[in-house]
């Protein structure tokens, strides 16, 4: 009988171990970011470590792996291969793999990293809107057809051009990371002639005198607007709720502690990212009104819409908590 017990007592405890080992969270993830002060938040949680800080407090000792993409595309391949866990990027690529996996990997936003304003500069003295440009122009951005630029610009086309017209200034597009674009069009050896980026390059791209600005983003979509989100797949999500538990706490963290010393993220984010901006310059781009450091989806819908009706994206909602997990589905989004 006691032998009989003992093995009972063994069952239950391998059956046990079983179901804690199938129910263990991961104990490193991979969080891919792009190039930019958009990406502050994650940079600050990269530098002071504050996702292992929120994970420790959940019981879990996390590694983290920082990874850099130039675009969205690769993100998402890396994403559904399983070789990243976290993708930051643009809205345009994260709608995009939201729309194509709804059978799937069901990939959501996680949260939003900020609003921020994206510029169109050109150094062709002749280009006042975006009706100027010709065929002898080239505009870099990200990726051609698919980054938040990419997109942008083809809703821009439409307002201009009219409907049908939103391709009309795809043919110019040329794929390009923000540092090579800003180098490249600042040479003046190249047949780009304009950069459709973001915040530092806009900025540095403005103060040469040649440069000037064609169009602003906030324009194009009648307000602030998200830039960057954070997503995933619903797999890991489900899979890994302190991790995700930590990952908001810690962005929630980055997001005040840039708020509450703007020098001092500035600061941390110039000797992270090795950048020519000056400590002053970083701040003053961190301080600007126009730059929103929130995880609230803004317009994120209004993209959708553009995508839904150019055949971008098929999936359709009128509700942004469908695009977003839910733990962030309390803030006032679009």
């Amino acid at each position: 009988m006691l032998k009989h017990l003992g093995l009972v007592a063994g069952l239950i405890g391998l059956a046990t171990s079983f179901s804690v080992s199938a129910h263990a969270e991961v104990d490193t993830v991979r969080i891919a970011k792009q190039y930019g002060i958009s990406y502050l938040p994650l940079t600050m949680m990269e530098e002071e470590k504050l996702l292992e800080k929120h994970a420790k407090a959940e019981g879990i000792d996390l590694k983290v792996e920082w990874l850099r993409f130039s675009a969205g595309t690769g993100m998402n391949e890396a994403l559904l291969s399983g070789n990243l866990d976290f993708a930051g990027g643009g809205v345009g690529p994260m709608l995009t793999i939201w729309g194509k996996t709804q059978t799937n990997y069901k990939v959501k936003g996680v949260a939003a990293l900020n609003a921020m304003p994206l510029y169109l500069v050109t150094t062709n003295p002749n280009v006042k809107t975006i009706k100027d440009f010709t065929e002898k122009d080239k505009i870099a951005l990200p990726a051609v057809k698919t980054s938040i630029q990419a997109i942008t610009l083809q809703m821009a086309a439409e307002k201009i051009f009219g409907p049908g017209e939103s391709h009309k200034l795809d043919s110019l597009t040329v794929s390009m990371g923000h540092p090579d674009a800003l180098a490249t069009m600042l040479g003046g050896h190249s047949e780009i002639d304009a950069h459709f980026g973001s915040a530092p390059f806009q900025e540095q791209e403005l103060k040469d005198p040649r440069a000037h600005l064609v169009l602003n983003s906030y324009d194009v979509l009648g307000g602030p607007h998200t830039f960057n989100s954070v997503w995933a797949t619903t797999k890991f999500v489900e899979s890994n709720p302190k991790v995700m538990k930590a990952f908001l706490g810690a962005l929630e963290e980055a997001m005040a502690d840039i708020k509450a010393d703007p020098a001092k993220a500035a600061a941390i984010w110039v000797k992270a990212e090795n950048s020519k901006v000056s400590v002053p310059d970083a701040e003053k781009i961190i301080r600007d009104p126009v730059n929103e450091w929130t995880t609230t989806p803004k317009k994120v819908l209004s993209y959708l819409d553009y995508m839904n009706r150019a055949g971008l994206v098929s999936a359709k909602t009128s509700d942004w908590k469908d695009i977003y997990f839910d733990g962030i589905h309390k803030a006032n989004g679009s």
